[in-house]
C-alpha cells in the first residue's frame, strides 16, 4: 500500500517535533510550535499568486503551513496555478546544513517541490547581504541568542570587529543583536505592500540605541499594526520570552505610516508548559477573533486587546514597545499562584535569557579584544 504525500507529511512532522522535544538534541531551536504557525498563517491569510519567504526556515514550518492554507482556500486552481504554488511560490534560507535536509524532505512529504527540481531552500546566512529579490509576504522566527556569522556594516558606518564584514546600506542602523538585525532584513526582503510576520524577543521591544532608531525607523516606514505577546513555556529553546510582531511594508512618507498598534497581551495570568500544557490552537482563537483580518478598521478594544497611538508610542522612553497593562494576579494573589513547577520552568528560562546575554556581551568585548 502507498501512502499518500499528507499522511507521509504528517508522519514526518510528527518525528520533526518529537526530535524538537528533546532538549539534549538541541532540535528544538529550529523547531516553532506548530499551533502558534498556523494561528500566525490565519490571521496572515495568504492568497494565490503571492511570493513567500521564511529567511530562518528552520524546519519549515512556515512554508508549509502558507502552502496548505493557499491550497485549502482555494480548491479550484487551475493546472497552471497549482504548479506556481508548488514551485514558485515558496523560499526559504536556513544556515545549518542539516536542519535545511530537514526542511526540505518536510516540503517533499507534503507534495512540495520535487526530487528533480531545484530546491526552494537555500544553505546559507540570509543576513550576508541583500539577496535583491523581494516578496509579498515573510513569515519567521529568527533563532535567539545566536550570533551571525559574519559582522554587519549599517548605513551609519559602525561595525563590530569578526572575521568577516558585510556593507548593509538597506539597513538602519548597526548592532551585534541579530533580532534586530533579523528585522531589518526582513523589512529588506518585503515588497512595498507586502506584510510581515515574525517573532522576536522582548529586547527589540525596548533596547536602547540602535533598538530605538530601529523601531522609529519602523514605525515611520511601515505600518505597525499588530504585537501579540506570548506567553512562557511555548517554545522548545529554552529562556525565550517572545511577542510576534505584525506590520505591512509602505513606500516612502514624510509621515508615520504607522497610525495605531494593537497589543494583544496572551501573556499575562497564562501558563503553559511543554509536555504538561503546550499551548494549542484553541488558546489563540480570541487573538484570530480580534486580529479581524478582514477587516481590520472593525477592531473593537477587549481586556487583551487594547490600541495604542503613535503618539503614545512615540513619546514612550526609548519609543519601548514593551507594553503591559492587565494586573498580573500570580503578584498580589498567593492563592493564583502557578504549580511550582511553572514556576520553576519560568526562574530557569530567565536565568538562561540572562546567561545568553551574558555571554553575547563577553564574546563581543572579547572580539574587540582580538
Amino acid at each position: 500500500m502507498t501512502l499518500k504525500a499528507d499522511v507521509k507529511g504528517d508522519a514526518y512532522e510528527g518525528l520533526l517535533q518529537k526530535n524538537a522535544e528533546d532538549t539534549k538534541s538541541g532540535a528544538g531551536q529550529y523547531f516553532t510550535p506548530r499551533p502558534l504557525i498556523h494561528a500566525i498563517v490565519e490571521v496572515m491569510a495568504p492568497v494565490a499568486g503571492m511570493r513567500i519567504c521564511d529567511p530562518a526556515c528552520g524546519t519549515g514550518g512556515f512554508l508549509l503551513a502558507a502552502h496548505d492554507y493557499i491550497a485549502q482556500h482555494n480548491p479550484y486552481l487551475n493546472p497552471d496555478e497549482r504548479k506556481e504554488l508548488r514551485f514558485e511560490a515558496l523560499h526559504g534560507w536556513e544556515i545549518v546544513d542539516n536542519t535545511a535536509r530537514l526542511c526540505a524532505m518536510n516540503l517533499l512529504l507534503h507534495g512540495i517541490a520535487a526530487a528533480d527540481a531545484e530546491s526552494p531552500i537555500r544553505v546559507d546566512d540570509a543576513m550576508k547581504s541583500d539577496p535583491g529579490a523581494r516578496y509579498d509576504m515573510v513569515l519567521t522566527n529568527p533563532p535567539f541568542g545566536k550570533k551571525s556569522s559574519v559582522t554587519l556594516v549599517g548605513a551609519d558606518g559602525e561595525s563590530r570587529k569578526q572575521d568577516l564584514t558585510i556593507l548593509r546600506d538597506d539597513f538602519w542602523a548597526t548592532t551585534s543583536n541579530k533580532q534586530l538585525n533579523f528585522l531589518q532584513h526582513v523589512r529588506t526582503l518585503t515588497k512595498v505592500g507586502g506584510s510581515v510576520a515574525i517573532v522576536v524577543p522582548d529586547n527589540v521591544l525596548f533596547e536602547g540605541g540602535a533598538g530605538e532608531t530601529i523601531r522609529r525607523k519602523l514605525l515611520h516606514e511601515c505600518d505597525v499594526h499588530t504585537l501579540l505577546r506570548l506567553p512562557t513555556g511555548v517554545f522548545y529553546a529554552q529562556g525565550v520570552k517572545a511577542n510576534v510582531l505584525f506590520f505591512d511594508r509602505k513606500a516612502a512618507s514624510e509621515t508615520p505610516w504607522t497610525k495605531e498598534l494593537w497589543i494583544y497581551d496572551l501573556r499575562t495570568n497564562q501558563h503553559f508548559t511543554l509536555k504538561e500544557d503546550p499551548l494549542g490552537y484553541e488558546d489563540l482563537g480570541d487573538f484570530i477573533k480580534c486580529f479581524s483580518a478582514g477587516d481590520r478598521p472593525k477592531r473593537v478594544e477587549s481586556d487583551r486587546f487594547h490600541c495604542f497611538s503613535i503618539d503614545e508610542l512615540l513619546a514612550r522612553d526609548k519609543a519601548s514597545l514593551d507594553i503591559f497593562w492587565l494586573r498580573d494576579e500570580s503578584l498580589e494573589d498567593a492563592d493564583n499562584l502557578p504549580a511550582p513547577e511553572v514556576i520553576a520552568a519560568e526562574i530557569v528560562e530567565d536565568l538562561e535569557a540572562a546567561l545568553a546575554e551574558f555571554a553575547e556581551i563577553a564574546a563581543n568585548l572579547g572580539a574587540r579584544e582580538a
